[in-house]
C-alpha cells in the first residue's frame, strides 16, 4: 500500500490488541513465527489508550530476542548481510513509544528500499474518514489479508512451501534490490480509490 499510494498515518486512534502494530510474522526453520513487541498495559483507562501513547515494555529484552531470531532465521538468506547494518539499529534503540518505533522502522525500511516514506499524519480521529480511503482494517492480524501477493523465493521454502503474508523483512532479505519492483507490480484488490 505504501509503495503504490499516498498514505496518511493514523495518529489519533486507540490502540487495539492483536494487530500488526506490535507484531509481525517471519519464516523460521520451524515455519511461520510471530515476533511480538510487548507493551505496558495501563490501568484505570478501561483499555482505552491512544496508539501514540502506548509504551513498549523494555525490561522483557524483546529487542535482543527479536534480533537473535531474525539472525537465526535469515543469516543464510541472499540479502541479510547486505541490509544487516541498516536494520540492526532498530533493535538497539531506546524508543519509549510503540508509534514512534513503528515510524522509525518504516523510515529504515524505506531507506533500504530507496523509497521516501510519507510523513503526513491524521490530526483528529474520524470513524469514517471523508477525505481518505480507510484502510485501517489492514492492521488486524487475526483476519485473513485481503491482498494476495505473488510468491517469491524464501529461505525455508523447500521445508514449508511458500508462506504468504510475512514481514517486509522476509521479502527484503530474500529479494534484496528487487523488493521495490516486486511491490510495485502487485495487484491491490482492496476496496476503495487510492489516487
Amino acid at each position: 500500500m505504501i509503495v503504490q499510494n499516498n498514505i496518511v498515518w493514523e495518529a489519533q486512534d486507540h490502540f487495539q490488541k492483536q494487530t500488526y502494530r506490535n507484531r509481525c510474522y517471519i519464516s523460521t526453520n520451524q515455519g511461520k513465527h510471530s515476533l511480538i513487541i510487548p507493551i505496558k498495559h495501563t490501568s484505570g483507562k478501561k483499555g482505552q489508550q491512544k496508539y501514540k501513547e502506548v509504551e513498549m515494555d523494555h525490561p522483557s529484552h524483546w529487542k535482543r530476542q527479536h534480533w537473535r531470531t531474525l539472525k537465526t532465521a535469515y543469516s543464510t538468506s541472499p540479502f541479510f548481510e547486505f541490509y544487516e547494518d541498516d536494520i540492526k539499529p532498530l533493535f538497539e534503540g531506546d524508543e519509549k513509544y510503540l508509534y514512534a518505533f513503528n515510524l522509525k522502522a518504516l523510515e529504515i525500511i524505506g531507506h533500504c528500499l530507496g523509497l521516501q516514506i510519507p510523513g503526513k499524519k491524521t490530526e483528529l480521529f474520524e470513524k469514517q474518514p471523508l477525505k481518505y480511503v480507510d484502510t485501517r482494517f489492514l492492521v488486524n492480524a487475526k483476519k485473513e489479508p485481503v491482498i494476495s501477493l505473488e510468491p517469491y523465493s524464501q529461505v525455508f521454502e523447500e521445508r514449508h512451501g511458500f508462506i504468504p503474508n510475512l514481514s517486509i523483512l522476509d521479502l527484503l532479505f530474500n529479494e534484496g534490490s528487487n523488493t521495490l519492483a516486486y511491490l510495485k507490480r502487485q495487484s491491490l484488490n482492496v476496496p476503495g480509490n487510492y489516487d
